[in-house]
C-alpha cells in the first residue's frame, strides 16, 4: 500500500460513501483503473471506521440523546412503560426495526461479497441506482419525523438498506429515496439513512475482523493507512454536509446521471473485454 493509494482511496471512499453514488462501486473500478490491486482486508476496515467517525462527528447531539435515553429503556423494560415517549426514543426504536433486513443477509454475505469482483454486475447495480435517484426527485415532500414514522417505514428502509450490500447499490441512495417515498421530511430521511448505517457497519466491521486478521496485518503500513482513513473522514464530513443540502433541494437527478454514466461505460467496457471482470 503506497501513500498515493491510501490517499486515493481515502478520498473515493469519503466521497461515494456518503454522496449517493455507491462507494463499493468505485472502490472497485479505483482499484481495476489505477492498477492498485486488492485492497487489504484490514486498510478497507480501517476505511469503513473512518467514515463512521464521520458520521458520530456530523450527528454527534442526536447520538448522544439517543445514547441517554438507553437506561430509560431498560427502566420502562422492567416496569412497563409510561407516558409520551421522548422523540429519542422512538428513533432508537427505528433504528434497531431498520437494521434487522440485514439478518437476512448473513447467510449469503460471502457470495455478495465477490460480486465487486464481477464489474458487469457492478455497472448493472448502477444503473439500478441511477433509477432510485431519478424516481427519488419526483416524490413529494413528506413530514415524517422519528415522531411519526412508522415500524413499517423502517422496515421498509432497511429492505433498502440490506439490498444496498450489493456492490454498485447506493446505500444512501436507496435509503433515503425509499424513505422520502415512505413520507420522511427530507432532511430526516437523510439523518436517519446516515444513523441507521452505525450498526450496520459495526456489524460489517465486527465480521471482517476475523478476516483481516487471517489474511495478515501489516504494522508497517499503519501509518499510511491512518493517512488514508484521515483523508476519509474529512472529505466524508464535507459530502455530509453537501448531500443534506442537496437533498432539501432535491436536486439527486445529476447524481442519477452520473450513476447511469458510469455504470454505462463500466457496462461497456466490461464487455469487450478492456476490463476483465
Amino acid at each position: 500500500m503506497t501513500v498515493f493509494s491510501a490517499v486515493l482511496l481515502g478520498i473515493v471512499q469519503g466521497i461515494t460513501e456518503f454522496l449517493p453514488i455507491s462507494s463499493s462501486a468505485h472502490l472497485a473500478l479505483a482499484e481495476r483503473l489505477f492498477g492498485i490491486g486488492r485492497v487489504p482486508d484490514f486498510y478497507d476496515l480501517m476505511l469503513h471506521l473512518g467514515t463512521l467517525i464521520t458520521i458520530f462527528i456530523a450527528y454527534w447531539s442526536e447520538i448522544w440523546d439517543m445514547v441517554m435515553e438507553l437506561p430509560a429503556i431498560v427502566r420502562d423494560l422492567r416496569h412497563g412503560g409510561s407516558g409520551t415517549v421522548p422523540p429519542a426514543r422512538r428513533m432508537i426504536l427505528l433504528i434497531i426495526v431498520g437494521t434487522l433486513p440485514l439478518f437476512l443477509v448473513l447467510p449469503v454475505k460471502s457470495k455478495i461479497g465477490t460480486l465487486s469482483e464481477n464489474l458487469f454486475f457492478v455497472g448493472a447495480a448502477l444503473l439500478v441506482t441511477a433509477a432510485i435517484l431519478y424516481l427519488s426527485d419526483r416524490f413529494a415532500r413528506g413530514r415524517k419525523t422519528e415522531r411519526s414514522a412508522t415500524l413499517l417505514d423502517a422496515l421498509l428502509v432497511g429492505c433498502a438498506q440490506a439490498l444496498a450490500t450489493c456492490p454498485g447499490i447506493s446505500r444512501s441512495g436507496s435509503t433515503i429515496s425509499v424513505g422520502c417515498l415512505r413520507g420522511f421530511q427530507r432532511s430526516f430521511a437523510v439523518r436517519y439513512s446516515f444513523i441507521l448505517s452505525i450498526p450496520a457497519v459495526l456489524g460489517a466491521n465486527l465480521l471482517s475482523f476475523k478476516d483481516a486478521l487471517e489474511a495478515g496485518i501489516d504494522l508497517s503500513e499503519l501509518p499510511v493507512c491512518l493517512i488514508g482513513v484521515v483523508i476519509a473522514a474529512l472529505v466524508g464530513l464535507a459530502c455530509i454536509r453537501l448531500l443534506q443540502w442537496i437533498a432539501e433541494k432535491g436536486r439527486f437527478t445529476w447524481f442519477s446521471i452520473y450513476c447511469a454514466a458510469v455504470g454505462l461505460i463500466t457496462l461497456i467496457v466490461s464487455f469487450v473485454g478492456l476490463i476483465r471482470a
